[in-house]
């Protein structure tokens, strides 16, 4: 079974997300969008577009929990198989999932307590 293929985002803890997000946009100068972050869009080594995208957000990281300063969003093929798996395991998997019309999204914590988030895109992407 194939498991991570990619990382899908990088959300980020701040105290002030506002002002991190401002100096991100500022000195880095990432296109920072309304909602709080941006998608990088994948290009081949030609430049070309590869069909995807890796979202990088900040926030106030309200949804890492149990996570601590970051939360790595990892893309998967099948999700429900891989949360299965990872369950056999012995991996402390989280009982909550989400469907939304950008994909389905799991859970599990490693050994240092830190929230992962598996991410399956819709079909076709």
């Amino acid at each position: 079974m194939q498991r991570v293929t990619g990382i899908g985002g990088i959300f980020l803890r701040a105290a002030d997300p506002a002002a991190l997000r401002a100096w991100y946009q500022a000195h880095l100068g990432i296109d920072v969008q309304a909602w709080g972050g941006t998608a990088f869009q994948w290009v081949g080594a030609d430049g070309a577009p590869a069909g995807g995208s890796t979202v990088w957000s900040i926030g106030d990281g309200g949804n890492f929990a149990p996570g601590k300063a970051f939360m790595v969003n990892y893309r998967v093929a099948d999700l429900d198989a891989l949360l299965a798996t990872l369950r056999e395991e012995g991996c402390e998997v989280l009982d909550e999932s989400h469907d939304a019309e950008y994909g389905k999204f799991g859970w599990v914590v490693d050994p240092e307590g830190n929230k992962v988030e598996l991410w399956q895109p819709p079909e076709g992407q």
